[in-house]
Parts: structure tokens; C-alpha cells; sequence
């Protein structure tokens, strides 16, 4: 089972999230908090895989609260769920080490491949989060849209043909279990590879990382669902 703890000031946008959860026979929802500090407690009473927390909330936000989880509890990730008109907070959250990032009026079905994507160590940027990010990295003077792009490719070409691979595949929000089997190799050939991948790029995490693949243009298509 993933364990997975709610942060949302809003009761009705919690009894949505679990709602979706609900629908996936993996997922147990062990908690719910209406603010950061709360969430902050519970997940070291409950100890989820996943803590998925609403960026703005009263007293402590989601995004203090995401790094005082990853400093106190790091088995657990943290996705954060956001709105329209708050990327400079998604910024923040991707240099605080949260490891998926969602929109509330995004699919159902993101929800849960997100948790299950955070939960077995993978990155989770759904593609309008995305999207949002390199559009708002080249709007607010950190370079024009093509410039960035142009960047970000002339960056991964500096990469292994294999780190290459394996960064478009982390981008697209697999783990590193499910890249080596994608790629027929070993788990620990792919760790070693985005220990490479994370310095080579100078980011500090999965979650940038992946911004840059999306940068590039280089994320293979997410298959349909059935």
C-alpha cells in the first residue's frame, strides 16, 4: 500500500483528493491536515510515502512545510498542488526538493499516477506544470522562451547518449526501477547515471532536472490511457 497524507485548507478540495485516491486500491489516504504545521506533525506520527500539500495554506504554507518534511521525514515525497498564477511559489517548491507538482484542475488520473510516481522515487511535473515553469522561467528575465531551449539543449548534448536517454525518461516521470527496465539494465546503472545527470546539469534535484528535459523538448509522449 502507498500511505499518503492530505494538506489542503479547503475540506471540500481534500474530499477531492481523497476521493481520486479512493479509486486506486494501492493508495491509503492515513491523514488529513488543514495547514502546514499540522501536516508537518502527521507526517512524523504517520510516516506516508507521499505527502501531497496545497502550496498556499494558513500559518506555515505548503512549501515551509515541504521542507520541513524533507529535513525531518526524507522517505517521504512531497507533491504540491498548485493553481493558476502561483509559479513563482512552484519555483520555490522545485528548489525546496518537492519531487511532483500538480494542478488542482488537472486530471484525475495525473493525481494518481503522481503519487505512484513520487512514491517509487520518481520526479512528477504534469505536462501544464511544465509547460507553466519554462514559460514563466523565460518570462521573468531568466532568458526568452527559444533562448532557454536552446540552453537547456545545448546542455543535455553535453550528456551521454545514455544520460540522454535516461533524463528524457526521468522527465517523463518514470523511476529508476522503471527505467532500467525500460532501458535493460540494472537499478544501480541508473542511479549512477542521474547522479551524473544532476551534476553535469549543476541542479540539485530530480524535479529540476526534469524542467530541463522539458526545456529540451526531449520528454517521450505519456502513453494513452486504456
Amino acid at each position: 500500500m502507498i500511505r499518503v497524507l492530505i494538506a489542503d485548507d479547503e475540506p471540500m478540495i481534500r474530499a477531492g483528493v481523497r476521493a481520486v485516491l479512493a479509486t486506486d486500491a494501492d493508495i491509503d489516504v492515513v491523514a488529513e491536515a488543514a495547514d502546514g504545521h499540522d501536516a508537518v506533525e502527521l507526517v512524523r506520527r504517520h510516516r506516508p510515502a507521499v505527502a501531497v500539500l496545497d502550496i498556499r495554506m494558513p500559518g506555515v504554507n505548503g512549501i515551509d512545510a515541504a521542507a520541513q518534511i524533507r529535513a525531518t521525514v526524507p522517505d517521504t515525497s512531497v507533491i504540491m498542488l498548485t493553481t493558476f498564477g502561483e509559479d513563482d511559489y512552484i519555483l520555490e517548491a522545485l528548489g525546496g526538493g518537492a519531487a511532483g507538482f500538480l494542478i488542482k484542475s488537472g486530471e484525475p488520473e495525473e493525481l494518481v499516477a503522481g503519487v505512484r510516481a513520487v512514491a517509487e522515487g520518481a520526479a512528477y511535473l504534469s505536462p501544464k506544470v511544465a509547460a507553466r515553469v519554462v514559460a514563466h522561467l523565460a518570462a521573468t528575465g531568466a532568458g526568452a522562451l527559444a533562448g532557454r531551449r536552446s540552453a537547456a539543449r545545448r546542455r543535455v548534448a553535453e550528456l551521454t547518449a545514455r544520460e540522454g536517454e535516461v533524463l528524457a525518461l526521468l522527465g517523463g516521470g518514470l523511476s529508476n526501477g522503471q527505467i532500467a527496465r525500460r532501458l535493460h539494465v540494472v537499478e544501480g546503472t541508473v542511479k549512477a547515471h542521474v547522479s551524473s545527470i544532476l551534476a553535469r546539469l549543476g541542479v540539485d534535484n530530480r524535479a529540476a532536472a526534469a524542467v530541463v528535459a522539458h526545456e529540451a523538448g526531449i520528454i517521450p509522449p505519456r502513453p494513452s490511457p486504456p
